[in-house]
């Protein structure tokens, strides 16, 4: 899981208090777990804050409002979304119109990235799994013992 220092962690406290219209209705629909899939809210992630953040699938959900408008905001959110693919989290970006205007279907869009999203995950780490020995050839040899 992706966190940040005690700066980003009280910053998150504080919006969680000013959170814009759009990320509170939003946020009234992803705190009821839809899809079986725990949201965090204001989650603190290195020096930024991310507006929404599920862990299962390490995907931030981003409400792109006025504040994200303008040549200056553009290169903030690249900036951020560099450093969460650095960090293995990708980024969703939501309008908060799509919010304000079909809710279901903004939840339903973010809830299917996200299983898309944690089935690849899941997938990846069971391919790099490395068995500790194969069962077939018997236990492994006791230690200091030579094949």
């Amino acid at each position: 899981m992706i966190t940040g220092p005690p700066r980003s962690v009280k910053l998150a406290r504080k919006l969680r208090a000013e959170m814009s219209l759009p990320e509170v209705i939003l946020w009234r629909e992803l705190r009821k777990r839809p899809g079986d899939l725990k949201f965090r809210r204001q989650h603190p992630a290195g020096v930024y804050v991310l507006d929404f953040y599920c862990a299962a699938a390490s995907l931030a959900i981003e409400v792109d409002g006025m504040a994200h408008d303008g040549h200056d905001a553009d290169r903030r959110d690249a900036a951020r979304t560099a450093f969460l693919k650095s960090q293995h989290v990708a980024t969703m970006r939501v309008p908060a119109q799509a919010v304000l205007d079909s809710l279901e279907a903004t939840v339903a869009r973010i809830v299917e990235v996200c299983e898309e999203r944690g089935e690849r995950l899941r997938e990846r780490r069971e391919l790099t799994k490395v068995p500790l020995h194969h069962p077939s050839d018997g236990p492994p040899p006791r230690s200091g013992e030579v094949l």
